[in-house]
């Protein structure tokens, strides 16, 4: 496990938001960086569990999140637009920004993989999170120390048979995330990382490997360490890194 320790005002004052916040690994990175002082924007589809993840938040006294529905696979251009104006107008800036949302899609052979399918992952887990980071940069440029975190996944940084569009999506993740880090370095206060997960106990790896025990992967919250230290002013200067939560 990624070994750090972040001290409980880490995130004091600073506004985050964080993509698929309604449940699995983003709603425990939500709910921990609000636990470190983070004013947490959770945006997601399902606007239930959006609402869960909200109240659990203001349960444990931490600062007030904002629900944010909004639907990846769908949203048009202004649309994001309209999402940077809102963040602008209420908050004035952004400091840290977790794409977390993604699919799996059918885990298929590449022959077996319909046009559709293939389209309908890269939608959600590269275009959406493009449209994103273009839209709301110029907000975490208005930060003093702002940090974009992708999630990436092992088979986006080596290729695996059957997993198809999953795989491409997230090479194509790794890619946004150098490119955008080359951009930035030495001209923003803004650096961009991606995270390998591992091996976790959510919905979407019981999807992917349902025959696994789930016990024998840890909880998202165990996974938290290097996500603190991403977001936090610790990992200031380190930019265009990938890192593994496991």
């Amino acid at each position: 496990m990624f070994d750090y320790q972040a001290r409980p005002d880490l995130l004091k004052d600073r506004v985050i938001l964080v993509t698929g916040a309604g449940r699995g690994i983003g709603a425990a990175a939500a709910k921990t960086f609000a636990a470190h002082g983070a004013t947490v924007l959770l945006l997601g589809k399902t606007e239930e569990n959006l609402n869960q993840v909200y109240d659990e938040i203001d349960a444990a006294g931490h600062p007030q999140p904002v629900v944010i529905p909004f639907n990846l696979e769908t949203a048009l251009p202004h649309q994001y637009d309209e999402l940077a104006a809102t963040v602008e107008a209420e908050f004035g800036r952004l400091d840290g920004l977790l794409h977390n949302a993604a699919i799996v899609g059918p885990r298929t052979p590449l022959e077996q993989l319909s046009g559709d399918n293939f389209m309908r992952v890269m939608q959600i887990n590269v275009n959406a999170m493009f449209m994103l980071t273009s839209t709301l940069l110029p907000l975490l440029k208005l930060s003093e120390d702002a940090s974009v975190v992708f999630t990436s996944s092992s088979v986006g940084r080596k290729g695996r048979a059957y997993w198809g569009a999953y795989g491409v999506s997230k090479f194509a993740t790794e890619g946004l995330m150098q490119t955008l880090a080359d951009e930035v370095d030495g001209i923003a206060k803004v650096r961009a990382n991606s995270i390998n997960p591992g091996a976790t106990r959510t919905g979407m790896r019981a999807q992917a490997y349902p025959g696994e025990n789930p016990a024998n992967n840890p909880l998202p919250e165990e996974i938290m360490p290097v996500y603190l230290y991403l977001m936090g002013p610790d990992s200031h200067g380190v930019n265009g890194q990938a890192f593994n939560a496991q």
